[in-house]
């Protein structure tokens, strides 16, 4: 690959794991403010249905349903891939929501992004990352690491500050869980994105997953009518929990395009941005810390400043021509493994359309775009705003932003790669 292309490439995987930070922090914005009073298992089921819903019209939208169907007939084993991911998601998804009600989006959010750790260790073990980096860029990945790591730390003690005694405990093991299953979901992502999968085609059996898997728990947890009970009784609560599960897809959309351009070790870490943005829900929005004492202030303040702050050395170690070699040899493995051509993992390493990759939407796409946003318009119908003190100028000003970065983002990466 020529040094210029891989330098765009980089810079716009970068640009989507920042633009993914901000998505994935505010998706848990709509489910805090629907969680009061609702089971976590149901809470999580109900997102996830949302989570199928865009996994399916977001890709239809985007490039068709066809061209998913091109990417599976190139890679077919990667669909066992993608739904061993989904499912655990799904159980970490759980976890997160336990943290939330437990400890709060501040506290949580920078628990379970210690995910980032697994990443680069997963990164390094299996395909090729950092391997022949300079010594500058394994400061930064390790210096960032020790960072987060740090971070942390740091907020898991205010967390005991901060929740009841009986509660906090769970709430930071329920972040730390979730942490690690994130952290080893990423290999599947890696292996599907090395192999020449398109996320957009990887998101669609993810879902599977991800459904299956929360639905054979929910049922197991509650049971079959006394679920679907507190689903009718929650039904004005639905699309608050469902905008949630949309949000994230669209986040994780771009987290997925971050580790592919960007690998592992440096995208997850960027997309744990989203610790700052769920500050800024949990502070500004929600006043999660009002009435806490300074030094509770400062302790989460300056472990999200930290771990940011590691995240950020490591996203700057971008890879060098050197080490992308390396990447490209454990591309060539993976597709001689599963017996992929050649042509094709190369086209999406550089991302370049593949030869027949083309494909014009159907009607079927544009039926499952229109019924999704049917959906998602008769829940809004039926919604009401719960009873809290929400600060609304402030989730305008942070929504406002959220969508700069996503349009600004969603055109360098069609410019870049026409979403390849």
């Amino acid at each position: 690959m020529q040094a210029s292309r891989l330098r765009v490439l980089q810079a716009v995987g970068v640009f989507c794991g920042i633009t993914a930070g901000a998505w994935l922090g505010g998706a848990e914005a709509p489910i805090k403010m629907a969680s009061a009073g609702v089971s976590p298992i149901t809470v999580s089921l109900i997102m996830v249905a949302g989570v199928f819903l865009a996994r399916w019209s977001i890709p239809a939208f985007i490039r068709g349903t066809s061209y998913v169907r091109n990417d599976v007939r190139q890679a077919p084993h990667l669909i066992v891939w993608a739904i061993l991911a989904g499912c655990m998601w799904a159980v970490a998804n759980t976890m997160t929501i336990y943290a939330i009600r437990d400890v709060g989006l501040s506290i949580a959010f920078p628990l379970w992004n210690t995910n980032s750790l697994l990443g680069i260790f997963w990164g390094f073990a299996l395909f090729n990352e950092l391997r022949e980096a300079a010594w500058r860029r394994w400061a930064g990945v390790l210096g960032g690491a020790l960072a987060m790591f740090g971070g942390a730390t740091l907020l898991a003690f205010a967390s005991s500050t901060q929740a009841p005694a009986d509660k906090a405990a769970f709430g930071v093991i329920a972040a730390l869980g979730a942490g690690i299953l994130w952290g080893t979901m990423y290999i599947p992502y890696r292996k599907a994105y090395l192999t020449g999968m398109n996320p957009l085609s990887f998101i669609t059996f993810f879902t599977v997953g991800e459904l299956g898997t929360m639905t054979i728990v929910a049922l197991s947890y509650r049971g079959p009518a006394p679920l679907w009970h507190e689903i009718v009784g929650a039904r004005a609560l639905l699309f608050w929990v469902m905008l949630g599960g949309f949000v994230w897809v669209i986040g994780d959309l771009f987290q997925q395009y971050a580790a592919k351009y960007v690998g592992i070790s440096r995208g997850v870490p960027l997309s744990n941005t989203n610790q700052l943005w769920g500050l800024l829900w949990g502070i500004l929005v929600f006043h999660e810390l009002q009435g806490a004492g300074h030094r509770v202030q400062a302790q989460v303040i300056g472990g999200s400043i930290l771990m940011a702050l590691g995240a950020a050395a490591i996203a700057l170690s971008s890879a060098s021509g050197r080490e992308h070699s390396r990447w490209q040899q454990a591309a060539e493995r993976e597709g001689k493994k599963y017996g992929v051509e050649n042509a094709y993992v190369r086209a999406a390493m550089e991302g370049r359309e593949f030869e027949g990759g083309r494909r014009r939407r159907s009607l079927i796409d544009w039926l499952l775009v229109g019924g999704v946003t049917a959906i998602f318009v008769g829940l809004a119908a039926m919604a009401r705003v719960p009873r809290m003190d929400i600060d609304l100028r402030s989730a305008a000003a942070i929504a406002v932003a959220m969508f700069a970065l996503v349009i600004s983002c969603g055109i360098a990466l069609w410019r870049a790669t026409r979403f390849n």
